[in-house]
């Protein structure tokens, strides 16, 4: 077998002939192609044919230079896919390193030994390539539509590693990978990565379970097979809808829950064991109301399984927990973000995105406010609105 292509040993018919072989239409799929005709024709029952084997590619041209983008190589280099790093034009810093010696300074680790691009290379990372990942953050997501996008020829398929929704100002939201399709040429298809899986681990080679959404199954399906193994486990779901939706609010959520952590160094001081009482009690509020947000944009209710997961995880470490504790230990909003300059804080950016939407909706009657009192605590506080103390009278199950 050649590196990087899966092989497919198809009959080709010179005759008519019945078989239940599939031959690929190169000009239809043409990440596939002929690899090697056998000269020598076979006769059956008196029809000729000959063996012609195909070969499908396997490359992955992977755009934005960040740290789950970058942690996600690590399993497609495993898996024997040719791999292509791309930075966007901010993270030319990370492509000069791992230029240097594959040391990627952000995500804190070595990454496999892969093609490296900066994004005025972009042209050269596509050629030949049928599957891409966008692993910008949900602040690149425009950029990625206006630059990215448009590149794109038919027959290309994208898997977004990047969680958030759009509100669209009218108490509706739009998905990244609606967004996407909706400034794509015809015939470029897009999935979407949910689930609990931080960077760190993965590149670690940690189990990880997550999930891969698509409106067209099979190009989930794709991805899993580039990208499943041992270590990086993989479910599908055609709801994307409640995926996407679970997937972004865990960072909101994460937030609330990690002001416990906060509150607990504000009162006993900083290295004082956390009160677990209160996060837990958090937590379950957090995933009443993750469920009801789910149903209320029209996601299906095993989607709140795939958000829980995600929101176990962020608790437990990165952006999300740093900022929370901060503004759990009385810092105010500007400060807290002061704070952590040069950190990507998308939980700030869904939180206030939710936030608007529901106060949308319940100014138009098509969402109560009492049914979502720690996403509007949580809203209420970062737009600086002194919402008090946690409302833990309004909470239930």
């Amino acid at each position: 077998m050649l590196p990087y292509c899966d092989t497919a040993y198809i009959t080709k018919i010179d005759k008519h002939y019945d078989a239940d072989t599939f031959i690929p239409d190169l000009d239809a799929l043409p990440d596939w192609y002929v690899a090697e005709e056998s000269e020598q024709y076979h006769d059956v029952d008196g029809t000729p044919y000959r063996y012609v084997t195909y070969k499908r590619r396997k490359i992955i041209t992977f755009i934005g230079a960040g740290m789950m983008a970058s942690a996600l190589t690590v399993p497609a280099y495993d898996n024997g896919v040719e791999v292509r790093l791309v930075g966007t034009p901010l993270d030319d810093d990370i492509i000069d390193g791992l230029r240097a010696d594959r040391y990627h300074i952000n995500l804190k680790r070595y990454v496999p030994d892969i093609s490296f691009y900066k994004f005025d290379e972009i042209e050269a990372a596509l050629d030949g390539v049928y599957d891409v990942v966008c692993g910008v953050s949900s602040f690149g997501v425009q950029w990625f539509c206006d630059e990215v996008v448009p590149r794109l020829r038919p027959g290309v398929r994208v898997l977004s590693v990047t969680k958030g929704l759009i509100d669209n100002g009218d108490g509706t939201v739009t998905s990244f990978p609606d967004l996407f399709a909706s400034c794509a040429k015809p015939g470029v298809r897009f999935a979407a990565v949910g689930g609990a899986c931080t960077s760190y681990e993965l590149a670690d080679r940690n189990v990880s379970r997550v999930t891969f959404c698509s409106a067209h199954r099979w190009v989930a399906e794709r991805f899993k097979a580039l990208l499943e193994n041992e270590y990086y486990r993989v479910d599908i779901s055609d709801d994307v809808t409640g995926v996407e939706t679970a997937v972004a609010l865990k960072n909101a959520y994460a937030l609330a829950v990690s002001l416990a952590i906060g509150m607990a160094q504000a009162r006993d001081g900083e290295g004082c064991a956390e009160h677990y009482n209160t996060e837990a009690a958090l937590f379950a509020q957090s995933a009443k109301e993750m469920d009801s947000l789910i149903k209320l944009f029209g996601g299906c209710d095993d989607a709140l399984f795939v958000g829980i997961g995600d929101l176990f995880v962020t608790i437990f470490g990165g952006r999300t927990r740093r900022l929370g504790i901060l503004l759990g230990r009385g810092l105010g909003v500007d400060d807290a973000i002061k704070e952590l300059e040069g950190v990507t804080l998308e939980s700030v950016v869904i939180a206030r995105r939710m936030y608007s939407v529901l106060k949308y909706r319940a100014e138009n009657g098509t969402a109560d406010p009492c049914d979502y009192p720690l996403l509007f605590y949580v809203g209420a506080l970062l737009d600086k609105e002194d919402p008090g103390a946690i409302p833990w009278d309004k909470f239930s199950i």
